[in-house]
């Protein structure tokens, strides 16, 4: 006799492919990781604009400590084309799977949502869409062109997937979409990219950093990566040379939250004291700006941080 399942009213887990591991305790945080829960008027003003336009952020799905500080000020970094990932690293609590089909009113819809909002400066990230031909390019490519054309004004900074065995033309196609900071995370040392960002490749996202510039010098670049992982300090500083060799303006450093007891454990909490050693040595190494804590993330004070950039290079120029 056949069993029948009924799997209507069953929620689907956001990450299948994280079930089948054991479960890594979950570290208690030190109290420089302790922040205020979210649910000032300001915050609550950002979230319904937000759900009214029918945006993602991954302020939300990423499940980012900052909301409260950055949604209580109007700042909320948009993620596109979904809310499904179709990568799977080890450290990220978007959801994964196959992704819908691409929505073709998003673009109006995120820069109206930026215009209503009075952005000054504007984030832009997305889910890795392997799945699309031009992993999305031209649909990020519409977005930026949408917001320009809803709200002159805003500057726009994106956080890009890396575009990994799609033609050179789809990231070309981003570039010449003009943001004004052009950001692609490496996340982690290269010795880790196996267990920590399987799907990606080390040195093709460096190198997506260094098209940029070769294409136009003029735009921003920007990269992060996450400590706490296992890396050893010597790694992280190569990684910031491997960064200024791609020409990389400016680095994010902060400190790895495990999102669940599925996704990689975090090895220890570092300390303040050695993240304000990393700024220093960053510094050295020529960066225009750096921005290293335990709470920095991609986008946290991004606004606030492209005046300082800004600012930072013309200062330079004026010194060459």
């Amino acid at each position: 006799m056949a069993v029948v399942i009924d799997t209507v009213g069953q929620v689907r887990p956001r990450h299948p492919e994280k079930q089948a591991r054991p479960d890594s305790p979950l570290l208690r945080k030190p109290d420089w990781l302790r922040v205020r829960a979210p649910g000032s008027p300001g915050y609550n003003a950002t979230r319904a604009i937000v759900k009214d336009h029918g945006l993602v952020t991954v302020c939300e799905e990423a499940a980012c400590p900052n909301i409260g500080e950055c949604w209580s000020k109007s700042h909320a970094t948009m993620m596109i084309m979904g809310e499904v990932c179709t990568r799977a690293c080890a450290f990220c609590n978007v959801a994964t799977g196959k992704p819908d089909a691409l929505d073709p009113t998003e673009p109006a819809r995120v820069g109206d949502a930026v215009a209503k909002m009075g952005l000054k400066h504007v984030v832009i990230t997305s889910v890795d869409r392997d799945d699309l031909a031009d992993g999305g390019a031209a649909h990020f490519a519409a977005v930026v062109r949408a917001i320009r054309a809803a709200a002159p004004g805003t500057t726009i900074e994106i956080l890009t997937p890396d575009f990994l065995r799609k033609p050179v033309s789809a990231a070309h196609e981003v570039i010449d979409s003009k943001p004004d900071v052009f950001n692609h995370n490496l996340e982690t040392v290269p010795r880790l990219y196996l267990s920590i960002r399987p799907g990606a490749r080390y040195y093709h996202s460096l190198r997506l950093l260094e098209r940029v510039k070769e294409r136009d010098p003029t735009q921003f670049t920007k990269s992060g990566v996450m400590v706490g992982l296992g890396e050893a300090k010597e790694e992280v500083m190569q990684v910031m040379d491997d960064m200024r060799s791609a020409g990389v303006d400016f680095i994010t450093i902060g400190q790895y939250l495990q999102p669940t007891r599925k996704h990689a454990a975090i090895d220890r909490f570092v300390h303040p004291d050695e993240f304000r050693a990393y700024e220093e040595i960053a510094r050295a190494k020529g960066f225009l700006m750096v921005s290293a804590s335990p709470l920095t993330r991609s986008s946290h004070h991004a606004g606030e941080d492209f005046a300082r950039l800004q600012a930072a290079r013309m200062a330079r120029e004026a010194a060459a």
